[in-house]
């Protein structure tokens, strides 16, 4: 097991990384108020690995209730999240009670907004299951719900006491759904860290092929460059935005086709090779560079294009973005590999372009 910390002061966290993980809840009881958990997860990972945590959590005395959610982002929304609050008040579940997320970005994303809601405020345990979750969205203290006009539009900063990645349960994770969560890992080393990237040019089929030293590698590197960037900017107020290379355009993706029908992390490389392309036009990559780019994600079984919404479509989708300010749109972009900036000032006609240009 590998541990890494959230420094965020008091409310600093770790991030516990390994084979094995779920049979040792001796490392979740430190962080319990209470001897009493509410867990939540759906109905695919459910059926894995409920029983055998809840089991575990019970041979320690701890008292445990569930909720099983429909699972898919189709369903990351106001009602399904009722289904929470609804477990928790039929429970008598207290602020005290710990809420415990079992699953990939949407139950976390989910089960995260309940805890931050719910009572003020709850304890609240991510155990991510699937590879992007626990190489993003189970770090850092993002937890929102999507809406009809846009993605995750409606959430709160609210960060877990612990993270408990165990990476045995990504055997039984779905090829597709692997391969989109590296989609994020590429992220990081486009970003901040030109060396790993250089790293995944060499060991993309090691990680694709779930050996365990790569795979581990790949999320510890991943989360290493996470817990650093929410350390400095927790609220997303300067570097942290720099970690949504690719979502601006991505999310305008997930949003157009409706939610589910592209993974998360497909719409993130296909966005990502928008983002590469505008960063082109404006003077920064080489096309060496964007071959690099693409090379990579073809390789790890990654879109390099995106769907044909429309220039105008794209565009009025991306206006909703969190990243607009004053109403001018902010985009992550590349000045170089391992090296991205928030800009601002691109115009219309470049990003039209980009889009165009990486659309089929």
């Amino acid at each position: 097991m590998h541990t890494l910390n959230v420094a965020l002061g008091e409310r600093s966290y770790p991030i516990h990384i390994g084979r094995g993980l779920l049979d040792r809840v001796r490392l979740i009881l430190p962080h319990l108020k209470t001897p009493r958990v509410a867990i939540v997860t759906n109905d695919v990972v459910g059926p894995l690995y409920l029983g055998k945590l809840r089991d575990a959590l019970e041979a320690q005395g701890i008292r445990v209730c569930q909720v099983v959610l429909p699972d898919g982002e189709a369903h990351k929304d106001w009602s399904t999240l009722n289904l929470v609050f609804d477990m928790l008040l039929e429970q008598r579940c207290e602020r005290s009670t710990t809420l415990i997320a079992l699953g990939g970005g949407v139950v976390g994303d989910m089960g995260g907004f309940a805890a931050a809601c719910y009572q003020r405020g709850m304890p609240f345990v991510q155990i991510p299951t699937t590879l992007l979750s626990q190489v993003d969205s189970s770090v850092g203290g993002k937890t929102a719900i999507n809406h009809p006009r846009g993605k995750n539009m409606i959430g709160a900063f609210y960060q877990p006491r612990l993270v408990l990645a165990d990476t045995d349960v990504l055997s039984t994770l779905p090829p597709r759904e692997l391969t989109a969560g590296l989609a994020e890992v590429i992220k990081y080393g486009l970003i901040r860290d030109p060396g790993f990237f250089e790293w995944l040019e060499s060991n993309i089929e090691r990680v694709l092929m779930r050996e365990p030293e790569a795979l581990a590698f790949a999320i510890e590197r991943s989360c290493a460059n996470k817990a650093e960037v929410v350390a400095a900017d927790e609220t997303e107020q300067g570097e942290r935005a720099l970690l949504n290379l690719g979502h601006t355009f991505g999310h305008a993706i997930e949003t157009g086709l409706g939610y589910g029908e592209w993974l998360h992390g497909e719409a993130i490389a296909a966005g990502t090779m928008m983002a590469a392309e505008l960063s082109r036009r404006l003077g920064w990559l080489a096309d060496a560079d964007i071959a690099r780019i693409e090379s990579l994600f073809i390789r790890a079984g990654l879109p390099t294009v995106g769907p044909v919404l429309g220039v105008e479509r794209y565009l009025e989708l991306m206006s909703h973005d969190k990243k607009v300010e004053a109403g001018r749109l902010r985009l992550v972009l590349l000045k170089a590999i391992g090296a991205a900036v928030v800009h601002g000032d691109a115009p219309q006609t470049d990003i039209a372009a980009a889009i165009e240009a990486r659309c089929r």
